[in-house]
């Protein structure tokens, strides 16, 4: 009898290194095309419909129009935090063009505790690599990203988008 062993190798991913690289889809379903993003600074925050912080997409819709030129914000609808985040990708559209007049892009409702999208997996590693607040403890946590697809900052819920730290970084 001839006795056949079999070896399975399974190497771990590699972590990209540029945000440029990690795939997400948009509310939309579709792939996010991160082109439109090069050579911006990236604001990315997970948001929520029915969260205390749900007025900062009035600010953050601020942000965008005063900025469009150097600034990129990605929403990130997530249910995690006090399931705060119900509705399917088109309530959360409505509720966010319709009360906010939300234009800048929102990804597909992502996991951030359970299950953690890649895209929050990158990040919450790399403000630990910088000994930044890795843990997103809350909505509308904000991750910075500088031009080049690189981890800058993260900030707290409570953090206005008008906030010191932001306005310096987009100097």
């Amino acid at each position: 009898m001839i006795k056949t062993t079999f070896v399975i190798v399974i190497k771990n991913s590699e972590m990209p290194d540029s945000i440029f690289h990690v795939s997400i889809n948009t509310l939309q379903g579709k792939p996010l095309d991160w082109t439109s993003f090069f050579h911006k600074k990236i604001l990315i925050v997970n948001v929520a419909s029915e969260c205390g912080f749900t007025q900062q997409y009035s600010r953050l819709q601020e942000l965008y129009d005063t900025n469009k030129d150097k600034l990129m914000i990605l929403g990130c609808p997530c249910n995690d935090f006090g399931a705060q985040e119900p509705g399917d990708s088109i309530k959360i559209q409505e509720f966010c063009t319709l009360n906010f007049g939300v234009t800048f892009p929102l990804t597909e409702k992502l996991s951030i505790i359970n299950h953690t999208h890649p895209l929050y997996t990158w990040l919450i590693q790399e403000a630990k690599k910088q000994n930044e607040d890795n843990k997103v403890s809350w909505n509308f946590h904000k991750f910075l990203i500088d031009e080049d697809g690189s981890f800058y900052k993260s900030l707290p819920s409570a953090s206005d988008p008008f906030c010191h730290e932001i306005l310096e970084w987009l100097k």
